[in-house]
This record gives C-alpha cells, structure tokens and sequence, in this order.
C-alpha cells in the first residue's frame, strides 16, 4: 500500500498551500495595510483577504464536470500552476489592484485543491484506509497555516518586514507540488476505466496496491460504471461447486451458479431469507419503511443498511481472512489455483497486446470494443451458457493470486470484506423464449462458516455432510456494461464490453436525478452547510481576542514582542493546538468510523460553545472569564478537526457514482465556499447586533441540528469499496421513496 500513501501525501501538498496562504495573508495584512494606507478604506482591506474566496467558488462551478471530462490530473496541474503563478504576482505587485488579481488567481487554484484533492485520493486509495488518507488534506492544511504563521511571525522581527516576500515564498512549495503533479502523480484509475483506458488502468492500480493481481479490483471498477437503478438484496449460502452438488439428491430448482473472473472458477449458491443482519434489515424496512428503523424512530432506511454491514465487521474481516480464504477458490483461496493460470497466460499475453496502447483514439477505441469477459462453455442446470470465467482480458490480467503478509489475496476481493461476483439468470420473454443474461452480485459474509450440521435450521440448508460453506449477504444488479450486439453474434451467451458511446458523451448529468444520486447530494449539502454554520470562523475570529484576555499578549509583549508579532504567535500556537488532534482522528477515522466521529465530537463543540455562551453574559470575574474562555476554545479547535473538520470532506468523496463523482463533489463545495462567504461577511455585522454570547449560541442551535442530522441522515461508510456504497444508496432511496 505504500504507493498509495505517497500519492496521497503528495495531493494533499495542495491543501498545505491553501492553509500556507491562508495564514500568510492573516500575516501580510497588517503590513500591506501601511503601505496602501488602507486604515480609511475597510472595503479593499477586506477584498485582499476575500477575494481568494471568491476565485475559489467561481472555479468550483464548473471544476466538478472538468474533472469528470479530462481527468483528474490534468486538475490538480492546473491547481498547482495557478498557486506558482499567484506567488510570482504577488511578490511583484506593485499595486494594491495588482495584489487584488493576484489573489483571484491564487482562489482559483485553492478552489481547484479544495474540492479534487479529497476525490481524487478516495478513487486512488485502499478501501481499508481510505479515511486515514483522505484526512491528510485536513494535517496538511493546518500543518501548512503553522509553517507559514512560523515564517511570517520570523519575517515579522526584522526592522522592516516585507509582505510581498511573506507572499511571494508561496511560488516556492507550489513550484514542487507543480513537479510533483506533472511527474509523480498517476492518473485516478476510476477515471480511467471510466474513459477505456484499461491497460493504463491496470498499470496504475499495479502501482498503487504494490502487486500485479488486480483483477478484482478493475472488475469493480468496470461495474461501477453504473448508476445503481434496480439494485436488490438477497441472501445465499455459498460453497463450492462439489460442496453443493446434488451428490444423488433430488434437483434443486433454487440452485444458483455464481461465476467470478477466473477461468474454470464457479459456485453454487441457494437463496435463504432473513439470516443475515443486511437482509434482515432490508426486510424490516421494506415492511415498516424509514418510520421503524430498526427501533430507531425517524432514521434514514440508508443509515440503517449501511449500520447492519457494520455490525459484525471486526469478526466477518477476521474470519474471511483466516477461514474462507484457504477454502473457497477465487472467491476465497488462491490455493488452487496456479494450474489454471498456467494453462492460460499464454492466451492472456496474446489478448493483452489488444490493450498495448490507451493514448490514441484509435488504441482506445480498439479497446472499448474487445469483451471485457471472455467465455467458456458452462453447464448450469443442463445448459451451455457463455460464462465470465476469465479475468478482465488483457487489461486486467490473469493472475490468479498471491500471498502478502502470509495472508492471501485473492483476485476476488475488492475490499472490507466484499467479494465480485457474476450469476446466470433467465426469464421467459414475450414471445415464450427463455432470455438469460448476467447479473453483477457484491457479496459479503454474514453468516459463520462450517458444515451441514450448523445450519440444518436454515432454509435451503440440505447441504451434503462434511461440506464448507458460507452465508453471505448480496447486493444484485444489472452488470454496468452490457452489449445485445454481442448477444446477438455469440449464441453461447452475453458478454460485457464498453461502450464507446458512453465515453464519447462523458458524464451523464441524468444521472443526478437517480435517487441514489439525490440522497447523497441530500446527505453530502446537508453536512457541507453544517459545518460551515458551526462556528468555526467565529471561533478563530475571537481566539486572539480570548488569548489577550488570558495574558498571553500581556506576557508576549513582555519579552519585546510588538503586536503584531505576537498576533502572528498566537495564531500559530493556536494552529499547533489541532496537530495532535487531527492525528486522533486520522488513526480513529477507519477503525470507529466517519459517522461514529461525527456522533462523539459534536456533543463537546456544543458544551464548549455553550461555557462560551454562560462566560460572555454571567460576570464570573476576570480570571475565571479568561480560564474557561481559553479552555473552551481549545477544546472546540480539538474536537471540531477531530470530526466536523475533515468527515465531511471524507463522506461527500466517497458516496457520488464514479461518472458523476467530479460533479456531486463540485456541488458540495460550491455550497462549501458559499457558507465560507457567508458566515466570514455576517460575522462583524452580528457581533455588532446581538453579540458574542448571542453569536455563539445561534452557533450550539447549529451544532445540536447537525447532530440530528448525522443521527438521522449519515451512514458509516467506513470500510466499503466505493462502489458498494455508491449502491447501498440507491437501495436505501429508492426504499425510502416507495414508503
């Protein structure tokens, strides 16, 4: 995995400048006001600072569909031009309108970094620490706004500071962040699959997970090409195909064939119902719809799916490991399977050199057309179907598997716990034929594994003695890509290919209008306008205030420090404060998760803006006011980037469909930078109209609302591939929608 930490490490260097030119231009401020004399003209004075944000929320307007266009990439370049630019103007600007446009360009490239950086590492990250990666851009933000007050409050000690170097040093780190976006950075494989571009796909991943089996995983991607439309729920018990056979019983009509993408590699699977904690929350909502949600009155049907996968996470991730791995074929073992990669890596190089080339049109085109499923000649119940036996051709290659850390890996896994899977289905069509097609199955493990005696209960358990098997919960779908042509000219069944046309209308803005796609712009706006509305700017704004009421300023100034050195100290030490903290959450964000974070910070941001509150109206005397002023602040600094700071950054890259991902993400940050704005300009007219305490109480209303919310309308995502969730919503809405 360490690829894949690097590369987050290096995109999340465009959040260090955003915080590194935040905390500047905090600093540089006070001295570009004396040499404008901007003391009578507030309107300019505000504009400096401002008016990055209001580059960074024109940008955001169309970044989102940009990113969804021409590639992830090609952003993050452009980001890292744009800051190089900014700090070559302003180190020159020899007018005050000069710095204004210097400062535009610089939003533009802040807004870029906000709002792809948190994208484009949830597309490049592991499932398992993909919330521990996608809190680097909150480290690296403050760690950035601390290096840059550490700078400025140095420049600040000499006889005459110059604020256009305090902001011209912003070219130096942004000219590396340049190289390391131009040369180092890979293009986000999901992105890339979504064009065709397989092979480069398979390269990228190769290079992130550290091995050369990703079969699963490009399958995974391939299918979450899709828009989740008639995604259902059911429940199998799995085993091998001479595990489940009829061994002499009578036919079971119930019984179903899964495939995966390894040759010669099936299952057979029998449907339960209500065994395991997914189904049997899907079945209680289903009948008592989102009022009786498990017993929790009023929360979100899409929550309670989400919390019954979470339930038995810390056992299902340790028994898949240890028991089904070494069992299961390619779905859970790589034991068995070296011989068949032997016997067929000599057609996989011949149809790999289809995919030798993504950079033409030509070469892409080629790829788009070539199945991405081969077939072989299988029988399911009597019949010879085309089955996808093979690993995605070429592109995605044939190992079988591999041994890493003495666990092994199987092609299969696509993270948390979640298998890929294909089964063979058919209806009887209009015209009385019998119609078969492919559907796509995510399965998870829900039930322990053993023998026939441990579920003789269950329905469908007449499992032949001394069998293996596993009870797992599915998520059924159409497979995303799907060609009738081919069904046409291959009369041994379905293949799935992709679509040139798809790549050639780009995203589908349709698509937002799925219900899926609705409810995570519902819950992604939702926690975006929450956070901003919780007082975070308030606090920073009234932080040197609280710091000089403790004496700080008194003590600075005793050791010769001027004013405005020990402003610029004191917001470095406040900046220092969330280090730690942040550290907290980046080792607790994939271990207790997203939403329980959320749940456990918040009620402390709200008791520390309520002493806020008691200390600015009740007279409590100097000391004490000072005390549980600064104690109050901390705390909320400690706990606000322990939870509300990153999360909901983390949550709105996690639950869009990879076709409009760029575009959702832009939305949540348009109505990021617009509270941002908001919030900054209604500060000083409110504190003038109802004060402090009334300030920071309208501030805990907020925060007691975004509990409700995160209660009632944020799942926990923790732990799931992408495309699981991108599904768990479409089930959840359309279920919520039918109540």
């Amino acid at each position: 995995m360490g690829g894949a930490v690097l590369v987050a490490i290096a995109a999340s260097i465009g959040n260090l400048l955003q915080g590194w030119d935040n905390a500047t231009i905090a600093g540089a401020v006070l001295y570009i006001k004396k040499e404008f004399n901007l003391q009578s003209e507030p309107l300019i004075e505000g504009l400096i600072v401002a008016m990055s944000l209001f580059g960074a929320t024109v940008v955001t307007t169309f970044s989102g569909a940009a990113a969804d266009s021409i590639g992830r990439r090609p952003m993050l370049i452009a980001s890292a031009v744009l800051y190089f630019v900014s700090g070559l103007v302003m180190l020159w600007a020899p007018s005050v309108y000069v710095l204004l446009l210097a400062r535009l360009i610089d939003g533009l490239g802040i807004g870029l970094a906000v709002t792809l950086v948190p994208l484009y590492i949830s597309e490049t990250a592991p499932t398992d620490i993909r919330g521990l990666l996608n809190t680097l851009p909150q480290f690296s933000g403050s760690g950035g706004m601390f290096l840059s007050y550490c700078m400025v409050f140095g420049m600040s000690l000499l006889p005459k500071p110059d604020w256009r170097i305090m902001l011209g040093v912003l070219s130096i780190p942004s000219l590396i962040y340049l190289a390391l976006t131009v040369f180092y950075l890979p293009e986000s494989p999901r992105w890339l699959v979504s064009k065709g571009r397989m092979a480069e796909a398979k390269r990228v991943l190769q290079r992130l997970r550290g091995r050369e089996d990703v079969s699963g995983e490009m399958a995974l991607l391939v299918e979450g090409l899709g828009v989740g439309k008639d995604t259902r729920i059911e429940e199998y018990i799995i085993g091998p195909d001479d595990e489940l056979a009829d061994e002499g019983l009578a036919p079971d009509p119930e019984k179903i064939k899964l495939y995966g993408p390894e040759e010669g590699l099936s299952w057979v699977a029998r449907p339960v119902r209500g065994q395991s904690a997914l189904g049997s929350a899907y079945g209680l909502i289903s009948q008592h719809g989102s009022m009786v949600s498990q017993g929790k009155p009023l929360v979100d049907p899409v929550v309670t799916l989400f919390g019954s996968v979470h339930e038995k996470m810390p056992e299902i991730m340790g028994s898949m490991r240890s028991t089904l791995f070494p069992n299961f074929g390619s779905m859970f073992s790589v034991a068995d399977q070296q011989q068949a990669k032997a016997d067929w890596d000599a057609e996989s190089q011949r149809e790999g050199d289809e995919y030798a080339s993504d950079h033409g049109g030509d070469d892409i085109e080629d790829s788009l057309q070539s199945p991405l499923i081969s077939r072989q000649a299988t029988s399911v119940e009597g019949k010879e179907i085309a089955a996808p036996h093979g690993s995605i051709m070429g592109a995605v290659g044939r190992s079988s598997g591999l041994v890493q850390g003495g666990e092994a890996v199987s092609s299969m896994g696509i993270g948390g716990g979640w298998q890929l899977a294909w089964k063979w289905t058919e209806r009887e069509g209009a015209d009385g034929q019998k119609e078969g097609g492919f559907q796509r199955i995510y399965l998870h493990e829900e039930g322990v594994q053993g023998n026939r005696g441990s579920i003789l209960s269950l329905p469908g358990g007449d499992v032949p003695p001394g069998g293996e098997f596993v009870q797992a919960a599915a998520l059924v779908s159409q497979p995303a890509l799907y060609s009738k042509e081919l069904l046409e000219q291959h009369a041994a069944g379905p293949a799935m290919v992709h679509p040139s046309e798809a790549v050639a209308k780009g995203p589908k803005w349709a698509d937002l209008f799925e219900p899926g796609v609705k409810h995570a712009l519902f819950v992604g706006i939702g926690i975006q306008i929450l956070q901003q509305f919780a007082g975070i700017n308030g606090v920073l704004y009234y932080t040197p205030q609280i710091l000089e009421q403790a004496g700080v300023g008194v003590l600075l100034s005793n050791i010769g420090l001027s004013s405005s050195s020990a402003s610029i100290l004191i917001s470095a030490l406040t900046t220092l404060l969330m280090l730690p903290s942040i550290g907290i959450a980046m080792r607790l964000v994939d271990m207790s998760g997203r939403r329980f974070l959320l749940l456990a910070t918040i009620p402390i941001l709200i008791v520390a803006l309520f002493v806020l509150v008691v200390v600015n109206i009740v007279d409590m005397g100097k000391m004490v006011h000072a005390a549980l002023s600064t104690i109050s602040v901390i705390v909320y600094f400690c706990f606000f980037v322990m939870g509300f700071g990153p999360i909901p950054n983390i949550l709105c890259a996690e639950i869009f469909p990879t076709t409009v991902r760029g575009i959702c993400i832009a939305i949540c940050a348009l109505t990021f930078w617009i509270g941002d704005i908001i919030v900054t300009y209604t500060l000083p007219v409110m504190l003038n109209a109802i004060g402090l305490a009334g300030v920071f109480g309208i501030y805990a209303v907020v925060c007691i609302l975004a509990l409700v919310f995160v209660y009632m309308k944020v799942p926990e995502t923790k732990g799931m591939p992408l495309e699981v969730i991108t599904e768990f919503f479409s089930v959840g809405a359309r279920q919520a929608r039918e109540d």
